[in-house]
């Protein structure tokens, strides 16, 4: 794949081609062409905004001091008064590493030397100085309206990703049009290395899970600040896909489960698209060690006495390509993150998954589904990996340290070596891109999304009987080659409704529902019912055009071997 291909599937996943106007150098319409302005005084300041398409914006709001200096690798800071921000305009990105520099493959490497500078992070908007959000409401909401809040967290594989392409019009529009007004707010948070650096320094310091901070901090910024913009900090859902569905169930695990903030829940809802519980090795175990240890000898700090502060006091230039240098998600390594969150003892109190077995997470209602084909997309990479023993092998040496070999043999053993099986699901003995492509990318997907969405399901039945969830599968891409219905596929479908086919309108549906009134299938009609998982343990199966019931029983020995071994699980 040349380069110039890549960098534009790239832009495609990440969204940043949804959020760049047709040609890509086309300026930004005056102020007057675009809208008209409109201005909000809330408790930390005031912010200038726009109001276009019947729908108010207001971007780059700061609610915490810039992370830069000596804040840099330490917990947010919450603002206090911010004076007047301009709002106007599109708000910057935290650093970005799209590509590691330390992939392991040529083409990745090279684009990856490319994504990573400075300069390419200025263009897309990416500083240090990021901690913002943004808040977007029905035109002619004011302090009274008292209407709930959507608090939205972007994925990216904890590496790269921005509030900046997420734009709420078409949720809020739909959700104006059923008559189920709400404000969308999009936070900012660090990734990657800016973010999740592990290390023993890094918790002795208590640096550790700064991205979760972030998000918790803009958290606390909406209770302080959203009823001054119409909202009710008594009615916020937090929603987040990939690593921002998996840290919605991480914001609910916190601090062993404690999400309140001066004497009230910081929300009531949870909706996790594409990622739930990840059970983690330590913030200073081996891995995580490893990772530090290699950022500070590329960066010049190794045989300092204190590391820490030496990659503080850096550039910006030298710490980003120290902390852009290791593997990334779109590598050989694939799943087996290299920043991700990781239990401290304080922030993340143990493992997320024995977090979850013990009950120490918030009990609010969830909506929680997955794309049919979750991995093939991450399985792309690997082409070497080609049958049980490489599969076991991989496995073994990028994600799970402590699980013996008879172990792992026995789990991928559960998948079987014919074609059909595979996935993309159900498309019989095609679209195998390499020998053993659709069983790796049947066992990533499962043991990352899909089953582990059933498991957390089954623990929520248990420890949480009297908290409502529901949950589904998306099938609504089925037929595209060798990647099926893949992994942030739901972006375009559910987020911005793109296509404007059943699915998009039902699910939005059911979400604006649940954000409303807690529950999907009240407020505005829907078609069909969604039953709670916990009642017959069925999922709502999307298709473009129509949705039906399934049973939540496929790969039920593939799940069985997961929950009954799932400390060897640890990434």
């Amino acid at each position: 794949m040349k380069t110039t291909a890549l960098t534009a599937v790239l832009a495609s996943l990440t969204g940043y081609a949804a959020a760049l106007p047709a040609g890509g150098n086309a300026k930004a319409a005056p102020l007057e062409d675009r809208g008209v302005g409109v201005s909000v005084t809330y408790p930390e300041g005031t912010v200038n905004g726009v109001s276009l398409l019947n729908i108010d914006s207001f971007r780059g709001i700061p609610f915490a001091e810039p992370p830069t200096g000596n804040l840099r690798l330490k917990p947010p800071q919450r603002t206090t008064n911010v004076g007047t921000v301009d709002g106007t305009g599109i708000g910057p990105s935290c650093p970005q590493m799209y590509l590691s520099s330390g992939s392991g493959n040529e083409i990745f490497q090279l684009v990856g030397d490319f994504l990573d500078i400075p300069l390419f992070q200025t263009i897309t908007g990416a500083q240090e100085d990021c901690l913002t959000l943004n808040v977007q409401r029905p035109a002619g909401t004011n302090s009274t309206s008292k209407l709930p809040v959507l608090f939205w967290i972007f994925g990216g594989g904890f590496e790269f990703g921005s509030n900046a392409i997420y734009d709420g019009v078409s949720l809020l529009t739909q959700a104006a049009n059923i008559g189920e007004p709400f404000i969308f707010v999009a936070v900012n948070y660090r990734t990657g290395g800016f973010g999740f650096m592990g290390g023993k320094e890094i918790k002795a310091d208590g640096a550790s899970n700064l991205g979760l901070l972030d998000q918790r901090a803009g958290l606390e910024w909406v209770a302080d600040n959203i009823e001054a913009f119409g909202g009710d900090p008594s009615r916020v859902t937090i929603w987040g896909e990939s690593a921002g569905s998996i840290s919605v169930f991480d914001q609910m695990a916190l601090y062993g489960g404690d999400i309140t903030y001066k004497g009230k829940p910081l929300f009531h809802g949870g909706i996790m698209d594409s990622g739930s519980v990840v059970p983690a090795e330590p913030v200073d175990g081996v891995k995580a060690q490893a990772i530090y240890d290699e950022v500070v000898s590329i960066a010049g700090c190794k045989g300092q006495t204190d590391t820490l502060a030496c990659l503080r006091g850096l550039d910006y230039e030298t710490f980003l390509n120290a902390a852009t240098s290791i593997p990334g998600i779109f590598s050989y390594n694939s799943l087996a993150l290299s920043y991700l969150p990781r239990p401290d003892g304080t922030v993340l109190t143990d493992s997320p998954h024995v977090l979850a077995l013990n009950g120490q997470y918030a009990s609010v209602p969830v909506i929680i589904g997955d794309q049919e084909d979750e991995g093939t997309l991450f399985a792309i990479l690997t082409s070497n990996v080609t049958s049980t023993d490489r599969i076991v092998q991989y496995l073994s040496e990028y994600y799970f340290f402590n699980a013996t070999q008879d172990q792992l043999e026995a789990f991928v053993n559960t998948y079987p070596t014919d074609l059909t099986a595979g996935s993309p699901f159900r498309t019989s003995i095609f679209n195998e891109l390499y020998p053993g492509f659709k069983r790796l990318a049947a066992i990533l997907g499962d043991m990352t999304f899909t089953l582990a969405r059933r498991a957390f399901l089954q623990i929520n039945s248990i420890q949480k009987a009297d908290t409502p969830s529901w949950s589904y599968l998306a099938s609504y891409d089925y037929g595209v080659p060798f990647l099926g219905t893949f992994h942030a596929t739901d972006i375009l479908q559910t987020f911005y409704g793109i296509l404007p086919n059943y699915a998009s309108a039902a699910i939005q549906t059911y979400y604006i529902n649940f954000v409303t009134t807690g529950d999907p299938n009240k407020g505005a009609p829907v078609k069909m019912q969604w039953p709670q998982w916990s009642e017959s343990k069925n999922l709502m199966n999307f298709f473009a055009n129509s949705a039906k019931l399934l049973p939540d029983t496929f790969r039920q020995e593939s799940y069985e071997y997961l929950v009954s071994n799932i400390d060897i699980f640890r990434i």
